[in-house]
């Protein structure tokens, strides 16, 4: 019998869901459609620092358009956050967690005119909306736009949006020679509107890259038009257009954990979710890598606390997973740091490659290591006891060192050395793991964002605010 279903992938893998995505053959996780790069990862890399850059998200997202009298209803009641402030032309981080209190993903959440909202992020949170949507019977219209397929293979690709973010240092330079003038001011986080080319374009005012910028969309039949007019303008400023190589490693810098895996494999009250979700799903066909191995799949589930979204619960409403949420002291939760690499060890990495007839340790790919959709490698402290788990990896030419982002037991201080396994202790079929031995990596707990432009230049948010 053909899978339908999640239930059924997992029925087929005898049960057992961390066997199910070490063995996953999806390959790595790809952001489509964008070139690698357009000039070299490290200059790219050296412009959301030292000059300005262009991101191009228009394809590696998801796109979720709410409509209806409950859109409002719905997003508060699946989200941790607060909806008590929530107005038109502003956005604001949207993250559900399941009854048990774990994190199922996250995204941005736009509030538009015309009562109209778009979720823009990973698929786990929008299955999470589609799915209790149907099943509250809210009264809601809903738009899906999947991301870009991974491997289009020339076939062409729409959208229903293009979206852009211009970054850095110079980014509001090149904002006000798009808007022909001064532009008025958008508060953090809030929706505004720009002049480029004559069109009216959206724009949304944050900084991804640690200093003041604008993320801005509109329908994907302007996208090479707008585009373009960017480029244009954005030369004489020293803005270089980012890959898809580099874009995601920004994130390294600034602080935000983008893959926790989305906990949903176990717990009764979920089976109807499980059986609802298809066979090609993101969680049925997704894969989870590195040294750390449980055969208890909750022990990769994380909480809000532990990944840095503890100052997005409130408790000011009913949601769902709240009293699992109250039942925690926020204290005691894991928390999450930057882990700056041993530079020392990181050659090793590297050197065991040229070693003939020597088993190499797993390749460090550059700049972006993670090989897996969600990524989890065990941290140790010096007497190899197992004290939190580093999930997004990477390396920074701006800093020269390898960084991770990772969540630790609380009373882990900044300056603390531990280890990082690196590596995976077995063979498994997942495509992109070779043959290979494991090597414990040195490294330091340090702040987040690591960024030093990042943490003294961002408007006070979540991702300065220690949960």
């Amino acid at each position: 019998m053909s899978k339908k279903s999640l239930q059924d992938v997992l029925n087929a893998a005898g049960g057992n869901p961390v066997q199910m995505l070490r063995n996953s053959q999806i390959g790595a996780y790809v952001y489509p459609v964008v070139a690698p790069e357009f000039s070299n990862w490290r200059t790219e890399q050296q412009a959301w620092r030292e000059t300005a850059v262009l991101f191009d998200q228009s394809h590696h997202m998801q796109n979720l358009i709410v409509r209806g009298k409950d859109a409002m209803k719905l997003f508060s009641d699946t989200a941790i956050n607060s909806f008590a402030n929530f107005t038109v032309n502003k956005a604001k981080q949207y993250v559900p967690v399941t009854p048990y209190g774990h994190v199922i993903g996250d995204g941005i959440l736009f509030y538009e005119p015309g009562e109209e909202f778009v979720y823009v992020g990973r698929a786990p949170a929008a299955n999470w909306l589609m799915f209790q949507a149907e099943k509250g019977k809210y009264d809601v219209e809903i738009e899906n736009d999947p991301r870009s397929p991974s491997r289009p293979m020339g076939k062409p690709v729409y959208r229903k949006y293009y979206r852009f973010q211009i970054q850095g240092p110079n980014a509001w330079k090149i904002i006000e020679k798009l808007n022909g003038g001064p532009v008025p001011e958008i508060k953090f986080f809030n929706i505004g509107e720009i002049n480029i080319g004559g069109r009216k374009v959206r724009a949304l005012r944050h900084g991804m890259a640690g200093a003041p910028g604008l993320e801005i969309w509109g329908p994907y039949e302007e996208y090479d038009e707008i585009r373009a007019i960017i480029v244009e303008a954005g030369a004489e400023f020293g803005m270089q257009q980012v890959g898809s190589r580099a874009y995601a490693t920004n994130t390294l810098e600034s602080g935000w954990i983008p893959s926790p895996l989305p906990a949903i494999y176990t717990g009764d009250e979920l089976a109807d979710y499980r059986a609802w979700l298809g066979a090609d799903s993101y969680e049925a066909t997704g894969a989870i890598g590195g040294s750390f191995v449980s055969d208890k799949i909750e022990d990769y589930y994380v909480n809000p606390y532990e990944i840095g979204y503890g100052p997005f619960v409130k408790f000011d409403h009913d949601f769902i997973g709240r009293s699992a949420l109250e039942k925690l002291d926020p204290a005691t939760q894991r928390k999450k740091v930057t882990l700056a690499w041993n530079s020392e060890d990181m050659a090793k990495i590297f050197s065991s490659l040229f070693q003939p007839g020597e088993e190499n340790y797993k390749v460090f790919d550059l700049p972006l290591a993670n090989y897996a959709n969600s990524n989890f490698d065990s941290v140790t402290d010096v007497d190899g006891r197992v004290v939190g788990l580093s999930m997004f990896t990477g390396y920074s030419y701006n800093e020269r060192s390898g960084l991770s982002l990772a969540t630790v037991d609380h009373e882990i201080e900044v300056g603390t050395e531990v280890r990082v396994v690196w590596g995976e202790p077995d063979q498994t079929r997942k495509t992109t793991v070779e043959p290979h031995k494991q090597i414990s990596v040195r490294a330091i707990v340090s702040p987040v964002p690591y960024s030093k432009v990042a943490r003294e230049q961002y408007v006070e948010s979540w991702r300065t605010k220690r949960s």
